[in-house]
């Protein structure tokens, strides 16, 4: 449970923003951002894609300078001019993503730009391999200094932000999504460590879309919607429900919308897919009008499978047919022409091309059919564009404004707009709301339930139980590359799914 300890009362809050505000040309990134963060507590910042908040966290770490407003450090008027003077004053910034070099090793990439020298002028990789072997050992996961940052996992890049952090003796930390990509266990382990830096009088900001993590961690929680702040209140005194309906202005009471659809013929047939070390002897059915779930926990081989259907990665057995036709081998461009779609996990890195516009990259899939003799018309193009933005509600600028600036959710309504825009027969979608708001989440179901009402079929990943269980109207459990169990909607319960994705087939509870 979220820790009852208050600052002493004569002791300023370690941050306090007062209607900041922040503009980008026209658009109004930040009309009163507000934030009061105080020493010994976890203090969430919540709200939807485009509500203000990484505006926010890259004001408070020196990335961008406010326009206006009072930014107050241990109550000390500041104005960071880069992230220098941020680390200075002992703020440190925990993205999703580390941004380690993965070259360096654990050690070199703590100390990184702050090395020991000896007396004569050499580098001490002595004192650092120690130094760094202690950072880690306080934080209850003791990393291989010497060890390349590469070789890490998602969770072990941000065991080591962190130990950085606390090696500049900071007192303030963002931790920015930073259980997106994480598997259970590692979410239980980077919350103990936020309990102990807190315990040990620092202040944490928390940022995430998951509920169940901001109410069992935090203390506080701010809601930002629009760019404005909402309000603030400890924990314990709102439900998630009041939460939810001050972040979109209105209330999510159907957060799954699922219709009822008539299931026709069979779309894809998967049959005995192998890949050494990865999965094995997989075959299963999707059919029209269909949602059909791979589930199963981080590592089990999913995207692999996928990967290996759409044609992105070999595979050493098997085979795949669509509509009763066989897909070949290893050949993205085929399973496109023979209509599927595929909307990867990584949005930002497989699904846009991110310093293009909104309405390049929708139709990315599609220019050769949008030709007349070899030639693409600027007015076909946009076209197309504006039809689609419209109807997934893209909320951008103008067609060309580069997805970069986009939110989560907008970029994730993109790449599903690139792929509706091919007319797929199978749409193949890859942790569809990872990293995107309530309400967006709320609109994304809607459209793949949508989808399926018109007959296509849907195949999709999820790591959310919640999200399987309310889209799905099957469920493939995966284990270690192999199916353990087929669960029909009417059936599943979400201890029927998690026994089968812990247990190997033919198993009995």
């Amino acid at each position: 449970m979220a820790s009852d300890d208050v600052a002493d009362a004569n002791e300023p809050p370690l941050l306090e923003l007062r209607d900041i505000r922040k503009s980008f040309g026209a658009v109004a990134a930040l009309s009163s951002g507000r934030l009061t963060l105080q020493a010994r507590s976890i203090h969430a910042l919540v709200g939807e894609n485009g509500a203000g908040k990484s505006t926010l966290v890259k004001i408070i770490g020196g990335v961008q300078r406010a326009d206006g407003g009072e930014f107050l450090v241990r109550g000390e008027p500041v104005e960071f001019q880069t992230t220098a003077n941020a680390k200075d004053a002992g703020v440190a910034v925990i993205y999703q993503e580390p941004t380690l070099f993965p070259d360096l090793s654990v050690a070199e990439n703590i100390f990184i730009g702050r090395q020991y020298y000896t007396r004569l002028g050499q580098l001490d990789r002595g004192r650092m391999r120690r130094e760094a072997r202690q950072l880690t050992e306080r934080l209850g996961v003791p990393l291989d200094p010497d060890r390349e940052a590469r070789g890490l996992s998602i969770a072990d890049q941000q065991i080591v932000e962190i130990a950085k952090a606390i090696s500049l003796d900071a007192a303030i930390l963002i931790m920015d999504e930073p259980t997106a990509a994480l598997s259970g266990v590692e979410v239980d382990r980077l919350m103990a460590i936020a309990r102990t830096l807190r315990d040990e009088g620092r202040g944490i900001l928390f940022i995430s879309h998951r509920f169940d993590e901001v109410f069992s961690l935090c203390d506080t929680i701010t809601v930002m919607r629009d760019g404005a702040y909402v309000s603030t209140d400890r924990v314990s005194d709102v439900t998630e429900d009041e939460i939810i309906r001050r972040m979109v202005g209105r209330s999510v009471d159907n957060l799954f919308p699922k219709q009822e659809t008539e299931v026709g013929d069979v779309v894809l047939k998967v049959d005995g897919l192998s890949s050494a070390g990865l999965f094995q002897d997989l075959s299963f059915v999707v059919r029209s009008g269909e949602i059909v779930c791979l589930a199963g926990l981080v590592g089990a081989g999913r995207s692999e499978i996928i990967r290996a259907v759409f044609g992105v990665d070999p595979y050493d057995a098997g085979s795949v047919t669509l509509n009763g036709a066989r897909v070949p081998k290893h050949s993205a461009a085929a399973s496109i022409r023979m209509g599927m779609g595929l909307v990867p996990e990584d949005r930002r890195n497989q699904g846009l091309v991110m310093n293009a516009g909104v309405q390049s990259n929708i139709t990315l899939a599609i220019r050769g059919a949008l030709s007349r003799l070899g030639l693409l018309t600027s007015g076909m193009e946009r076209g197309v564009a504006r039809t689609w933005a419209s109807r997934l509600q893209v909320k951008a600028r103008a067609l060309d404004t580069e997805v970069v600036m986009l939110s989560g959710g907008n970029q994730q309504k993109v790449v599903l707009a690139k792929w509706l825009a091919t007319d797929p027969k199978l749409l193949i979608v890859d942790e569809p709301t990872r990293g995107i708001d309530v309400g967006t989440k709320s609109e994304v179901h809607r459209l793949i339930s949508e989808l399926a009402g018109r007959g296509v079929a849907v195949l999709m990943i999820s790591s959310e139980l919640p999200e399987v269980l309310g889209m799905a109207d099957r469920i493939i459990v995966i284990r270690e590359g192999r199916k353990t169990a087929e669960i029909d909607r009417r059936d599943a319960t979400a201890e029927s799914v998690m026994y089968a994705a812990t247990h190997a087939a033919g198993v009995s509870a």
